[in-house]
């Protein structure tokens, strides 16, 4: 991953990895995630405590000089030097599921997160020790870098993604993806959902936004729901590292069937659900308010997510939403209808065509949707009424191996600003044939409201390279002889050597 070249994180997978052995990396990642998590509450809680032995005061066993700065509370045997001093015991999972037992009780925030899976006969102490003494070689909390542990996390979650494959994608939203939404929605201010939050990439994203602009991340409310279990505590866990407040929900929970927010109406949406899935429960829900514009087929939840995000839209909110390319032009159970009304209503600000090979759990090209409640403008943002912004961004990203491609720097800048300048009124729009089209909703309807961009983008201009179209032809002409040449002669070779052997072509 490029944008993951970054020093130690490389090492310690590498290290880790090896310590595998037959264990699949969907129950692996749980538990060096978990080992990692404790290794840096205690690394932390330790910073703090050093700092108050020095004071000399004895409050260093005070809970309330580590609350009042939210360091989590770390018992004395969960503590990682108790956990490194006895890594080669027999017991050693034990003292791990022990550990995790006490922080959840010293630590209302994180009851119910914290994995308690390494007593387990089937999991391998002697490679668990080894694992431990790897991780014990890392200071996970350092005052001068604050989001030391955020990159190994966000590090480990892109490998273990990569390595699980097609399962990955359920818990992981390749970095550069995250980025171009945030880049493009710019949520600086108030109220961030994801309603299928996965690891909380999205809101991580959105902090490193917010600081990155010298806001205050305090400003952001975080709301989120994970209908998996094991990715609900990954997302708590990743949150929780970054000090962020959050509510996504007191458990994992159903968002078509077990809304965790009902009244809640964001000012940003930000999401990745999975693509295309047909076991929703759709034919349970054919009467559910948030079908505004249609009832979305009972195979297929794309028109389903779109629908509940612009449900919890604030009046001025917008929204950045991942989904397969299908979701643009399919006309089949109704998707055509609630798509003409979405557009009818004015709610799609613009679509952007990703290149393939950007997910680890497909390798279909997909597409971005950017909703807006309110295209009227005001003092930041001119009026798009009855328009739509095409990017047609499938030809940028670079491959960092051979199955995986990734957006640089460059591209979602690119991306961002070609928004901005059509969406702000200091901006400067002007369509660049191939990459990027403003659209009415006539040109839209012209072309039965299917959103594909290459329709409205166009063919990109061809560089002139100073050659004559007679000498190019003259070229192509000799070129085209030799081969013919080239291939009589080697079909008389071929007929020669039949005959030698006695056959006749």
């Amino acid at each position: 991953m490029a944008t993951a070249n970054i020093g130690f994180e490389e090492t310690l997978w590498k290290a880790a990895d090896k310590l595998r052995g037959s264990m699949d990396s969907g129950e692996y990642k749980h538990v060096v995630l978990g080992l990692i998590f404790l290794k840096y509450i205690s690394d932390k809680f330790e910073t703090k405590y050093n700092e108050l032995l020095e004071e000399g005061d004895g409050f260093e066993e005070d809970r309330d000089e580590y609350t009042y700065e939210n360091i989590f509370w770390v018992p004395k045997e969960a503590r990682w030097g108790f956990i490194k001093d006895n890594a080669k015991d027999s017991k050693i999972g034990q003292y791990i599921d022990d550990a995790m037992i006490e922080i959840e009780k010293e630590n209302p925030s994180l009851k119910g997160v914290l994995d308690k899976r390494y007593a387990r006969p089937e999991l391998d102490k002697r490679r668990l020790g080894e694992l431990i003494d790897m991780i014990s070689t890392i200071k996970l909390h350092d005052k001068s870098e604050k989001d030391l542990l955020g990159r190994v996390y966000e590090y480990f979650l892109g490998k273990f993604a990569s390595a699980e494959g097609k399962g990955g994608g359920e818990f992981y939203t390749p970095t550069s993806v995250v980025k171009t939404l945030v880049e493009m929605l710019e949520p600086y201010k108030g109220r961030i959902y994801d309603p299928c939050c996965g690891s909380g990439g999205m809101f991580v994203q959105s902090e490193k936004f917010v600081n990155e602009h010298k806001g205050k991340v305090s400003d952001l409310s975080i709301y989120g729901q994970e209908l998996n279990s094991t990715t609900w505590k990954l997302c708590k866990m990743n949150l929780a590292i970054r000090g962020l407040d959050e509510n996504i929900g007191d458990h994992h929970a159903d968002t078509f069937h077990d809304d965790q927010h009902k009244t809640l109406k964001a000012d940003y949406i930000l999401a990745n659900p999975p693509f295309n899935i047909s076991d929703w429960g759709g034919d349970q829900l054919t009467d559910d308010v948030r079908w505004k514009f249609g009832t979305p087929p009972a195979g297929n939840a794309n028109y389903a997510w779109l629908q509940h995000m612009v449900y919890h839209l604030a009046p001025n909110g917008s929204a950045g939403i991942v989904l397969a390319n299908g979701s643009l032009s399919s006309n089949t159970s109704n998707e055509g209808e609630i798509r003409k009304n979405l557009l009818e209503a004015d709610l799609v600000d613009a679509i952007v065509a990703l290149p393939d090979k950007l997910f680890y759990s497909t390798g279909i090209p997909v597409c971005l949707w950017i909703l807006n409640r309110n295209k009227r403008g005001n003092l930041k943002f001119r009026n798009r009424e009855n328009e739509i912004l095409f990017i047609d961004a499938r030809n940028l990203g670079e491959m960092v191996d051979r199955r995986h491609r990734e957006l640089v720097e460059d591209d979602i800048q690119k991306i961002a600003e070609t928004y901005h300048k059509w969406r702000n009124l200091n901006g400067e729009h002007a369509d660049i044939n191939g990459f990027c089209k403003s659209s009415t909703l006539d040109e839209v309807r012209e072309h039965e409201y299917v959103l594909t961009p290459g329709r409205y983008v166009g063919i990109g201009d061809v560089e002139d390279d100073g050659i004559s179209f007679d000498e190019k032809m003259g070229k192509l002409t000799k070129e085209l002889s030799d081969l013919f040449s080239k291939s009589k002669s080697l079909e008389d070779e071929i007929r020669k050597n039949l005959r030698g052997i006695g056959y006749e072509s």
